[in-house]
């Protein structure tokens, strides 16, 4: 029989989803895949129930429904200040997964470079093989991931194609300072490369720290696609329903990889998401103060177990130092810990481009008695 294409035996498959596949096989608490564990919110579950009923039930608009694309215009357009005009600006993608991959084939051809900032969510290696682009990775370092500007330059002067974004960062909860998005927009321009945001997180950020939508940057809107999803902010990760943001010159090719990647996303899941698009600026204020809270309860746990952390400005992760309870094998420890502990992570290393083994990450997007039953498990690890 011929062989499989060579791309595909350069990753491996989701070490985030094989972990979840752990926690079903042992019944641990599922930490590792970030999905909540409560329902999003009533005005979103009603308007599903409307849609399943009244429809519509077939093929939407490839790059988007129409009146969900206004719905979203209209909201981004607030958040953000840019002029989003939702025939111009936007392409409705199957889930922000989608959107990365469709807005990487748009902008790299095989052999272009793509920098990455290492710790990085899992998916964006991935992308960079099946695009055919080569990494270039800058390390973010604890405790508060920033980069060294002199790093980043030389990234630059080996003229990549694009730098990839993820603000507010999974897995290390970075938000990126003003100072550090102005940083990389200046090289941005001096070396003349798109930028691919995923900004998945944009409304989970912590005080005092603030998220600045990078295309609001001098300059940035025409060499920016940003990509995200309603997956986080209405707690509906099945939904699948991202999108991509950007000039109509580059929303041109993304329309026609997405085309040719899904056709497009669910049309009834499209019109019931508007419910979500048009809450008032409260529903956002109170999304801050309900993940606020579910992060001071797990880093509490985290104290009371004994672990050490990097303290989370954004998005709902946490990277836990793990050496004192295992001697450079996370993914050894990972699976003792599901099973024996009843508490699913992923481990570090499926993260980093650096030989990183003592650290661990878990995610804190459950109710506040999920989040008490994990400490209850995790004061087990002081008698380990």
């Amino acid at each position: 029989m011929p062989q499989t294409s060579h791309r595909v035996s350069l990753f491996t498959e989701s070490v985030i989803r094989r972990m979840t596949r752990v926690a079903n096989e042992c019944g641990a608490i599922n930490l590792s895949q970030g999905f909540p564990d409560f329902d999003p919110p009533p005005e979103l579950q009603l308007a599903l129930e409307r849609a399943g009923r009244a429809g519509p039930h077939q093929y939407a608009v490839t790059w988007g429904a129409p009146r969900f694309r206004a719905a979203l215009a209209r909201k981004q357009t607030h958040f953000t200040g840019l002029a989003l005009d939702p025939e111009r600006h936007l392409v409705v993608t199957c889930g922000s997964t989608e959107a990365m991959m469709a807005a990487m084939l748009t902008v790299c051809d095989p052999g272009d470079r793509v920098i990455i900032f290492s710790p990085f969510y899992e998916n964006y290696g991935a992308d960079a093989i099946l695009s055919g682009a080569e990494p270039i990775y800058v390390p973010l370092r604890p405790p508060d991931f920033a980069f060294d500007p002199a790093e980043l330059r030389h990234a630059f002067e080996q003229r990549p194609k694009a730098l990839i974004l993820c603000n507010p960062a999974n897995p290390s909860g970075k938000v990126f300072t003003r100072a550090e998005l102005l940083c990389i927009a200046a090289l941005a321009e001096e070396f003349d490369t798109f930028v691919i945001t995923d900004e998945v997180y944009e409304h989970i950020v912590y005080a005092p720290h603030q998220h600045t939508y990078f295309a609001t940057l001098p300059g940035m809107f025409e060499r920016t696609l940003s990509c995200s999803s309603l997956s986080k902010t209405y707690s509906i990760t099945g939904w699948r329903l991202g999108y991509v943001s950007g000039p109509e010159r580059l929303l041109a090719g993304v329309r026609k990889v997405h085309d040719f990647l899904t056709v497009g996303a669910a049309a009834p899941l499209q019109e019931a998401a508007i419910a979500g698009l048009e809450m008032p600026d409260a529903y956002y204020r109170d999304l801050q103060a309900t993940y606020t809270h579910k992060r001071d309860v797990f880093l509490g746990a985290l104290d009371a177990a004994g672990l050490t952390y990097t303290h989370p400005q954004g998005a709902y992760y946490v990277m836990v130092d793990v050496s004192a309870f295992q001697r450079g094998d996370d993914v050894a420890f990972c699976e003792w810990l599901a099973r024996e502990i009843g508490v699913a992570a992923v481990p570090g290393s499926s993260f980093f481009r650096e030989p990183v083994r003592h650290l661990i990450r878990f995610h804190f997007a459950k109710r506040e008695e999920t989040l008490r039953a994990v400490g209850e498990r995790l004061a087990r690890l002081r008698a380990s």
